[in-house]
């Protein structure tokens, strides 16, 4: 997990078909698949992972880390994997601090394409260590997931997608790179993100993700079936690989058990543990071992885990709602120049705009603090969509507006105007598109 310095339902049981638990099981109607509950994660096969990427950070000077061998062969191992259980995988590369990175994305064929829930967590470690909790946990158990997935014939509702990131500990660089480089159209595609890094800490926690509210539901009241209080992360928001996709308006969630903040009492004693020590005090150390490693809240992490992935996919899926004018073609923005337009032109709506068009946003920049966004109706009236700040200096604008322009014409020319007003910083329009319920 990528922290500063300073900071860092009911239980699912077997199930019940002995088909199920043989491996063979029959494909299933949409209506039966929400039915199907998730499949007990066993711990031992996660853990045997773990002991694998251990295996390779040894042979490999000790770690897993990006641009190292150690995380070419982590990389391999999983894919390998994968590739045995019928997953279509994809290795992403790219290149930072003039090493080559590498992102693995494994679909399971099938399920609606339009619909995709993902999974992710990433598999580099720091150069001090093997990186078993921070993050082969998260890693392993969404390997051991995917491969529950193939070995039960589950057939999600759902597209289910999984990724392995690479290069987290350095700036979340891969889920960076992996979202940029998505077009609107796909990056709209993806309904939900969960992101799994350090689900079994030394001396636990239990948090939740505090984002968006279905994913949340799914996490809580799971653990509120085993009788497991849960508290809101909040040590590491932002600082994992969710954050990417949250920026880009991605719905997102997830688990986490704790880096190196202390367990207080409160929390010691709704958890068990060692209050005044840190959830892990192996956290970026060469003692982020096999031994590191918590197997009560990687089972339940791992299960949790699987639950959700089974209670988000299944099910019937809902068509996209309205109708959709969309421009992908990429605009550059001038630094600290003249406005730049990209347009749509709306055809085949009756009478005025509605008091809710969504304006989809997507915008790669490297502060868009600089950027002044505006929609241009049709007969030249601006709704100004993002003002000038000079404190904001996240990258991109990826998201949805909503503006009232129920006083405009449907049908005509929509333009996005974008400015950049400061020096420095580039980027570019990546896509723009309204939707009209």
């Amino acid at each position: 997990m990528n922290l500063p310095a300073r900071h860092r339902a009911l239980a699912v049981a077997g199930l019940a078909l002995a088909g199920l638990l043989a491996g063979a099981v029959p494909a299933a109607t949409a209506a039966e698949q929400a039915a199907v509950a998730a499949p007990d994660i066993p711990v031992a096969n996660v853990k045997q992972h773990l002991a694998d990427l251990q295996s390779i950070a040894n042979a490999n000077g000790g770690n897993r880390a990006h641009g190292r061998s150690g995380y070419r062969a982590s990389i391999d191992f999983v894919k390998a994997k994968l590739d045995a259980a019928g997953y279509t995988t994809t290795l992403q590369q790219f290149t930072y601090n003039g090493s080559t990175g590498y992102n693995l994305i494994a679909d399971r064929p099938g399920g609606d394409p339009d619909q995709v829930i993902m999974a992710g967590s990433h598999l580099d470690s720091v150069t001090a260590g093997p990186g078993i909790n921070d993050n082969g946990s998260g890693s392993a158990a969404i390997l051991e997931t995917a491969l529950a997935v193939a070995r039960t014939g589950y057939q999600p509702a759902k597209h289910l997608r999984f990724g392995w990131w690479g290069a987290e500990e350095l700036g979340l660089v891969g889920s960076k790179y992996y979202v940029n480089n998505l077009s609107s159209t796909e990056r709209a595609k993806i309904k939900g993100y969960l992101n799994f890094d350090m689900i079994a800490s030394p001396n636990p926690g239990y948090f939740v993700y505090d984002d968006d509210p279905t994913i949340e539901k799914t996490f809580k009241d799971y653990f509120a079936g085993l009788g497991i209080p849960t508290e809101i992360e909040t040590e590491g928001d932002g600082r994992s690989d969710h954050a990417p996709f949250k920026n880009a308006g991605i719905p997102v969630g997830g688990l986490f058990t704790g880096a190196d903040y202390t367990k207080t009492s409160a929390q010691a004693q709704k958890w068990g543990g060692t209050a005044g020590q840190a959830f892990d005090r192996c956290y970026h150390s060469s003692c982020d071992t096999t031994a590191n490693i918590n197997d009560t809240a990687l089972d339940r992490n791992s299960d949790a885990i699987a639950h959700a992935i089974w209670t988000l996919t299944s099910g019937t899926t809902t068509p996209p709602a309205g109708k959709v004018f969309e421009n992908t073609t990429d605009v550059a923005i001038p630094d600290n120049g003249a406005a730049v337009t990209t347009s749509v032109n709306v055809t085949g709506i009756t009478g005025n705009a509605p008091g809710n068009l969504a304006v989809g946003v997507d915008i790669v920049h490297t502060w868009r603090g600089d950027l002044v966004v505006d929609l241009v109706a049709p007969d030249g009236t601006v709704y100004n969509l993002k003002p000038f700040s000079s404190s904001d200096s996240a990258d991109n604008v990826q998201t949805t507006y909503t503006v009232d322009a129920s006083s405009e014409t449907a049908n005509g020319t929509w333009k996005l105007r974008v400015q950049d007003r400061a020096t420095y910083d580039t980027g570019y329009i990546n896509g723009f598109k309204l939707t009209f319920p």
